[in-house]
Formats: C-alpha cells, sequence, structure tokens
C-alpha cells in the first residue's frame, strides 16, 4: 500500500482504487481482518480469493512469520487436496481468478488431485456430491445418501464421478479430463464422460430441438454466468473464423464444441458415431474451426456403419441451395472408403495361418460394413431426392461413390431413382437415362422389376432391360432345375437310399433348394398367365385388324334420295320379273292340256 501511494505521487490523496485485487473486496476484507488479528475461518469456498489475494498484496514470511501466504498454502495442500469436493469447489471457484490462480499452480494442483480420486477407488474416498441434478436426470443411488462416503456394501458405478466433474467450466474441465487420461483411465469412460458433459451444457444435442435454443433461454444459468464472465485461461483451441457471433451464448458453445472435438480418445469406439454427427451438426451451425471440422469428419468416416438416417440429415447451413448438406455425407462417406482400404491393406502382425484367418474376418467385417452404408447411404438419396434443388450431378455421384460389390441387390438404388424422378418431372430423355444408369437392372428383386416394367417415368430402354435381365433369369433357373432334376435322375443309383441322400446334403442348401423351387413354380405360372393372356390379346388383335380392314374397302356411301331412286327401281325391276314368269307358267298350263286331249283323242 506505501508503495502504491508514492507511486501516485499526489499530495492529497484520499483514494486508492484497486482494480485487479483478485477475489474483489471479499478477499481484501478478510486480508484486512487477517492484519487486524480478527479470526477468519478457511473453507474452500474462500480460499482460492484469498489465496491470490494474498500473492497480490505480498504478504510474505519476508514481513512476518505465519502470514498469510503461509496459511492459505498450508490449508490448501493438507485440507483441499485431501478432499473430493473441495478440490472440485476450488476449481470451481478458480473461474474468475485468471491468471492468478494459474501462476500459482493452483489449478494444475486440484486437478491432478481430482484425477487422481477419480482413478482410485471410490469406496476410499470422502466425496460428496456437489453438483445438484434435476429430478428429470437419473442420478445414483449413492447421491441421496447422507453419509460422506457410500458403504461398504454399495456398489459405486464406474461413472460416479461425471456429475461431479461437470459443473467445471470447460477449460478446467479439459485439464482434468487431460489428467485422467494419463492415469490411465479407459476410454469407454472418457468417452462417457464427454457425452455426460456435451449433454448438460450444449441444448439440442441429444434431442432434435430447434437450432435457436443454442443461443436462446434453454441453457443453465450456472453456464452463462460462469462462461460469460471468463476472461481468460485455458481455451487450447482458437476459431478459425473472424466473424463475431451476436449471441455470447452462440460463443460459449462454440468454445465447448472445439474443446469437446478436441479431447474425444483416439480409439475407434469411444464415442457413438450418433453423438459424433449431432456435434459436427452443432459444429457446422457454430462455424467451428475447418480443421477441427474436418478432423471430427474424419472420426465420424471410422464409424459411418454405425449411422443412422436422421443423424445424417443434416441441415446446410452454408446458404446452399439444397435443404441437405449432401456435399456433407459426400465427404463422410469418402472418409469411410479411405479407411476401409487403409485397414484392409495394413500387414498383419500375426503368424501366417493366423493372418489367414484375421484376413478372411476383416474382409468379411468390411464388407459387411459397406452392405450397411451402402443401405444408409441408398435411403439418404430416398430422403433428400424429393428436394427439387438437388443435381443430378450430386445425385449420380454420391449413388456411384461406393463398390458394386457393396450392393447385393439395387432395390433401394430404384426407389431413390424413382423418387428422384418424381420430383424431378422437367429431366429430359437423356437426363433421365444418366440418372438410370446408377442402378443395375439384373440386381433387382420381382417386385421391383415389376413395377419397374409399369413405370411410365422410367425410359424405354430401361424398361427393356429390366424386363430382358428378368427373363434370362427365369430361363437360368429353369435351365438349372432341369439339369438338377436329370443330374439327380442320372446319378441316383450312387447313392443308397433317399436318407443318406439327405444326410449327406447340408440343411441350409434343403431349405434353400425347397424355396427355390418354390419361386420357380410360381414363376412358371406366371409365365403360363402371362402367355394365355398374349395370345388372347392377339385374336383380339386379329379381329380387330379385320374389322379395321372392311372399314377401309368399303364403298362411299350415297345420298338419301339417290338412294330412295335405286331402291325403287329394283323394286320395279322385281315386280317386272314376276309378272313374266306369272304369264309363261299360264302360256304353259292351257299346252300341257291341249296335248293332253289330242293324245285322249288319238286313243
Amino acid at each position: 500500500m506505501n508503495r502504491i501511494i508514492y507511486e501516485s505521487r499526489e499530495t492529497e490523496l484520499n483514494k486508492v482504487a484497486l482494480n485487479d485485487l483478485p477475489g474483489g473486496p471479499e478477499a481484501f476484507e478478510l486480508a484486512a481482518k487477517f492484519c487486524y488479528g480478527i479470526s477468519v475461518d478457511l473453507t474452500a469456498n474462500i480460499i482460492s480469493g484469498l489465496r491470490c489475494a494474498a500473492e497480490y498484496l505480498e504478504m510474505t514470511e519476508d514481513l512476518e512469520e505465519g502470514n498469510l501466504i503461509f496459511k492459505t498454502e498450508a490449508f490448501l495442500s493438507y485440507v483441499v487436496l485431501s478432499s473430493w469436493r473441495d478440490s472440485i469447489l476450488v476449481l470451481k471457484s478458480c473461474e474468475n481468478l485468471s491468471p492468478w490462480a494459474e501462476n500459482l499452480q493452483i489449478v494444475r494442483r486440484c486437478s491432478e488431485s481430482i484425477a487422481w480420486k477419480a482413478c482410485a477407488n471410490p469406496k476410499g474416498i470422502r466425496w460428496q456430491y456437489t453438483g445438484k441434478v434435476p429430478r428429470s436426470v437419473s442420478s445414483p443411488k449413492w447421491s441421496e445418501m447422507n453419509d460422506s462416503s457410500p458403504s461398504r456394501n454399495t456398489q459405486v458405478p464406474p461413472d460416479w464421478w461425471f456429475e461431479d466433474v461437470s459443473i467445471l467450466r470447460i477449460d478446467h474441465y479439459v485439464r482434468v479430463v487431460t489428467a485422467i487420461k494419463v492415469k490411465g483411465m479407459r476410454y469407454e469412460l472418457i468417452g462417457a464422460a464427454i457425452v455426460h458433459y456435451a449433454t448438460k451444457w450444449l441444448p439440442g444435442i441429444t434431442k432434435d430441438q430447434g437450432f435457436g435454443s443454442v443461443s436462446g433461454e434453454t441453457v443453465d444459468v450456472g453456464c452463462n454466468s460462469s462462461m460469460s464472465n471468463w476472461k481468460g485461461g485455458l481455451h487450447i483451441i482458437v476459431a478459425g473464423t473472424k466473424e463475431d457471433f451476436p449471441s455470447i451464448q452462440a460463443k460459449d458453445h462454440r468454445m465447448i464444441v472445439e474443446s469437446l472435438i478436441s479431447m474425444i480418445p483416439q480409439p475407434k469406439d469411444s464415442v457413438s458415431c450418433s453423438f459424433l454427427l449431432r456435434l459436427l451438426r452443432m459444429a457446422n451451425m457454430l462455424k467451428v474451426a475447418h480443421a477441427l471440422v474436418t478432423e471430427l469428419e474424419k472420426r465420424v468416416g471410422m464409424q459411418f456403419d454405425q449411422a443412422t438416417l436422421a443423424d445424417l440429415l443434416i441441415p446446410s447451413y452454408n446458404k446452399s441451395e439444397t435443404m441437405y448438406d449432401v456435399d456433407l455425407v459426400q465427404r463422410l462417406l469418402e472418409h469411410f472408403l479411405v479407411q476401409e482400404q487403409s485397414e484392409s491393406s495394413s500387414p498383419s502382425r500375426q503368424s501366417l495361418s493366423d493372418g489367414k484367418m484375421y484376413d478372411g474376418a476383416q474382409r468379411g467385417n468390411n464388407l459387411n460394413a459397406k452392405m450397411r452404408v451402402a443401405k444408409l447411404v441408398d435411403s439418404y438419396l430416398t430422403e433428400v431426392s424429393r428436394d427439387r434443388n438437388l443435381s443430378l450431378t450430386k445425385f449420380q455421384v454420391l449413388a456411384e461413390a461406393l463398390p458394386e460389390s457393396a450392393r447385393t441387390c439395387d432395390d433401394g438404388l430404384y426407389r431413390a431413382v424413382d423418387s428422384y424422378l418424381k420430383a424431378h418431372p422437367t429431366l429430359t430423355e437423356h437426363e433421365r437415362k444418366r440418372l438410370c444408369r446408377v442402378m443395375d437392372c439384373q440386381k433387382l428383386s420381382i417386385d421391383a422389376c415389376m413395377h419397374a416394367a409399369q413405370n411410365e417415368r422410367l425410359p424405354l430402354r430401361i424398361v427393356v432391360q429390366v424386363l430382358f435381365s428378368e427373363q434370362v433369369k427365369i430361363s437360368n433357373a429353369i435351365a438349372n432345375t432341369t439339369v438338377k432334376e436329370t443330374g439327380e435322375s442320372h446319378y441316383q443309383p450312387l447313392k443308397p437310399n433317399r436318407k443318406t441322400l439327405l444326410e449327406g446334403t447340408p440343411l441350409s442348401f434343403q431349405e434353400g433348394w425347397t424355396a427355390a423351387k418354390k419361386d420357380i413354380n410360381t414363376i412358371k405360372f406366371e409365365i403360363e398367365s402371362v402367355k394365355t393372356k398374349y395370345l388372347k390379346l392377339q385374336n383380339d388383335m386379329e379381329t380387330l385388324k379385320r374389322q379395321f380392314d372392311k372399314v377401309i374397302t368399303k364403298p362411299k356411301q350415297t345420298s338419301a334420295w339417290s338412294s330412295g331412286w335405286k331402291k325403287l327401281s329394283k323394286l320395279t325391276h322385281k315386280m317386272t320379273e314376276n309378272n313374266d314368269s306369272d304369264s309363261q307358267v299360264a302360256n304353259v298350263e292351257p299346252t300341257r292340256k291341249t296335248n293332253r286331249r289330242w293324245r285322249n283323242s288319238i286313243s
């Protein structure tokens, strides 16, 4: 104080301002009481501010033994650091004491103490639940106990420390989790703790809430007050954009997202793919640094086969024309394919025989993962194809990104193509043909082929290909059936009896063959019905053609007046012919009679 007054160089000084005193008026009042011999009760809530104020006021041992620095330091070392609850409370109170708490190693020592206790057996630690959990959030049963430590019979869950540590500010939380990692905590628990922290401090990370709530009133009051009062401290990641958000809460949320991305453990399944995608959605919305977004996209690509359609429907925040961010899904798919290729090409450290078995299992897992991703991409294409602003090129690139072996059936692609044709009725014939090239007609099921044959939106060439491929399938199935039946009858004497034949055949093959025979019989019946309908239609066509030819060859009709005269002339002609025939008959009759008389007279 003497030095401050001397340096002011004012003769009449009535007031001294200590604006940069850590701990504020409360800490100065406690230091003044200590100087005048008034007893001061040291607690975990005031010890950090009082220790920083004593350092600021230079209350060292050089002036007097047992000064305030010595007493506060002893209380920190022997009382606070040995208690789980007091360590968290002191670290929480250090949020407004930067950079003094950092320089005096209070933050480091409390973080190390918390990390050591989190990794140790919780039954031997005196702790007390510090966070106030709402009733809607499930908390451990032991959180309601009055004892300072759990009983021996109580089974403590492995995530007992999540809620206590989650009350810390993000920079101090990073310090604690980093120290816990170094102590050897399992990466699954580290990932679960990160998810718990994000669920508490980031609204909308678990539920599909409105995106305006990120800067709205749904955030906890403690989060807003602690973050907005933060004037420094540890924040390793710096945002990559220079734009300032209008809301302080949005800045705080961006800081939390950046820190959580940098803390996620490296192993593949440390956190779920659904959480990574929700975090990626929030990172794009808050305009997080591009390097961190790219890193997060790579992490999602490693677990892309675990994603769901609802998590992939990420809106486009970069003022794009499309409703959903299709380019983002395209990048995620590329990261997935690169990861799959690197895993399949990596050398195995096992022996030759074990290596072969490992390679076979790895290839099977990779193929299953690709098949799941193919179904997911087909569903995503069906959903986003309803957007009229989605270009044909983006649709085609995303549909053709996976190899052909990833899809055993193209029904999903056919649904996506049909949905795109419905939403884009103005496509040209060339564009429709180009769109339909993404699917293989030979991989369509019977139901899809029947629908495609009646689909007026498809090009005629595609319909013909679908019918031809289905006809080839049916022919091959019938040929295989004939060959197998003849082969069985030819080689039947080689088998002792039918029972031995069935025993020698695998059960799965027998069931598959029975189902195949049923399908073949059904297809044969359908073919016969189609042939009958075709013959009937051909006969009807011939009848219609003959009637049409008669209509064409029929002479032109005359007027009613001329037709009337023609009918009258024909009637007159008939009457004349009738009169002539009657007269002739009459002349013949007398002749016969006279001759008869003459003959009678001669006789």
